[in-house]
């Protein structure tokens, strides 16, 4: 969607989606929206307890099944397991798409990996998809005027165009930059703390070859998923950062997620936005 940032700021119903990497802060901004006029949409939210919601708990009954304490009481109905996702915590999601590597080490084998990367990419396609009947039913049913839009980090490789062309047609889209500065930090937050992350199957399988002939290991099973997790992620971001960098000149526009966090309500919210309006019509 394109606008001038005079048309953005009269837009009476505004509908916008932030992009980019997980960690440049799109779920903090949205938070600064005030609740009660924004309807906020969590992609990641939607996967977890909608599309990925059968397959996360079928996980955590199947660790479960393994303490004989938990199984008996599992086989009764005796007790009853759930997982607790929200917004902010998206934990079990994450646990479920796992890490490749020594299953003694916490890994996963990597057709097991596949599969469960294989449904995410579809329940974020389908996510995405789902953005314009949650705008209907956020104004008609809710009564929220604007529409804030969280989308996922893994949303520029899914290799299928329908969820990007279904944005671009009800929303406008905020590109969240980072800068050098901001990539070496969420690089090392990934050296810190090892988080398991959505991978391309083209992508990943060259990884992997690049991996083993570098640390000389002959097969997946020998891997330290932690460690594994860590190399990867600084090549992760460079394969990503061109197709944000597309989505944002064929139909978005991009600010420098700096800016973004200095952000303090609604109102240098929308200043944000149209100061990224105004910068694109003066290039243009």
């Amino acid at each position: 969607m394109r606008l001038s940032r005079d048309e953005f700021l009269r837009w009476e119903n505004k509908a916008i989606t932030l992009l980019g990497m997980s960690g440049v802060g799109k779920t903090v901004l949205a938070c600064k929206l005030p609740k009660a006029e924004w309807f906020h949409y969590s992609g990641d939210y939607r996967i977890g307890t909608k599309y990925l919601a059968e397959p996360i708990l079928d996980d955590i009954k199947r660790q479960a099944m393994q303490v004989p304490f938990l199984r008996d009481l599992l086989r009764s109905d005796s007790i009853f397991i759930g997982a607790n996702l929200t917004v902010d915590n998206l934990e079990p999601m994450c646990r479920f798409l796992g890490k490749v590597g020594d299953p003694a080490r916490g890994g996963l084998p990597l057709e097991e990996l596949k599969r469960r990367h294989r449904l995410h990419r579809d329940a974020e396609i389908n996510a995405m998809k789902d953005v314009a009947t949650f705008l209907e039913k956020g104004r008609n049913i809710y009564g929220y005027p604007h529409f804030i839009n969280d989308a996922g980090g893994s949303i520029c490789v899914l290799d299928d165009p329908e969820p990007i062309e279904v944005l671009c047609r009800h929303t406008l889209i905020l590109y969240l930059r980072a800068d050098e500065a901001m990539e070496t930090e969420l690089i090392a937050r990934q050296r810190r703390s090892p988080k398991p992350l959505y991978y391309q199957a083209s992508f990943l399988d060259q990884q992997l070859a690049d991996y083993l002939r570098e640390a000389r290991l002959d097969a997946v099973d020998g891997i330290d998923p932690d460690e594994f997790t860590r190399w990867i992620f600084p090549r992760l971001v460079a394969h990503r950062r061109p197709r944000y960098e597309a989505i944002a000149a064929q139909c978005g526009y991009a600010v420098d997620a700096r800016e973004a966090e200095s952000v303090r309500d609604e109102g240098d919210f929308l200043e944000l936005v149209g100061a990224a309006l105004a910068r694109h019509d003066e290039a243009a």
